[in-house]
């Protein structure tokens, strides 16, 4: 993956977008030597000529123990009802202070004056650009910014740390688990340092979507990845324990 990276940035390459985990097919990538190949790129550009990391990173966020600080991208932005078990809607959008300059806000949102003020006005904001002012305009749906509150809490009082070591040791148990099964296919890596929370197989024989109607026949809820290629998909999580990752597996080996 670095090798491709390090190929592919030539010299009117301005931005890198990369998905920390990929939702059709569970591999996590090694983002601090990606973003660290970006960097070293940069080391003899111009400001102006600076590429800059754009990361998809919902299917990180909420599951491992790096934060988004640490990981070396310029922009990241992640849904936060999935690891983060907040509301279905919500998310987030991160990026170091400095770059919230690079942006320039196109609808007045209510959380700050300075752009609504201007709107009013009819002229633009004065710069810099505030992280506040890329808000959507109008009112939000406030108890979903409550819960939203509640749930990062629950993950603060949890730790990261802990948090990834649980997510890693269930999808392991699972990912194993699957691979003893005959006409299983997994397809997600079983090394942890390149996977994560969601593991994609196949089932010889089946379609996805019959695999997953007859895993829903057994009362487990798996899903299918939204894309050409689409693979059946567990992602044992916070809210799971090693019984039910057996109970799922004993139910993927009944349809199998």
């Amino acid at each position: 993956m670095v090798e491709r990276l390090q190929r592919a940035i030539g010299p009117r390459t301005r931005i890198v977008g990369l998905t920390w985990v990929h939702s059709c097919s569970g591999v996590r990538l090694p983002m601090r030597r990606l973003t660290q190949v970006v960097a070293d790129a940069n080391r003899n550009r111009d400001e102006h000529a600076r590429i800059l990391v754009v990361l998809d990173a919902v299917h990180g966020f909420g599951n491992q123990e790096e934060t988004l600080a640490q990981l070396g991208c310029d922009f990241a932005a992640a849904g936060t009802h999935k690891w983060i078990f907040a509301p279905r809607g919500t998310g987030i959008i991160w990026a170091p202070a400095k770059n919230w300059g690079l942006l320039r806000p196109t609808i007045p949102t209510f959380y700050s004056p300075e752009p609504f003020s201007a709107w009013e006005e009819q002229q633009p904001p004065k710069p810099p650009t505030q992280a506040a002012w890329v808000s959507p305009g109008g009112f939000k749906a406030y108890e979903h910014q409550w819960a939203m509150a509640e749930a990062f809490e629950f993950h603060h009082a949890i730790g990261r740390k802990r948090i990834a070591e649980r997510i890693a040791s269930l999808n392991s148990q699972c990912k194993e688990g699957l691979a003893g099964i005959p006409k299983v296919k997994v397809l997600t890596p079983r090394d942890p340092m390149v996977s994560a929370g969601i593991i994609c197989f196949q089932v010889e024989g089946q379609t996805t979507g019959e695999t997953v109607q007859r895993l829903l026949g057994h009362k487990v809820i798996a899903s299918s990845s939204p894309y050409k290629m689409s693979y059946p998909r567990l992602a044992p999580s916070l809210v799971n324990d090693e019984d039910q990752v057996e109970a799922a597996l004993r139910a993927v080996r009944a349809s199998a």
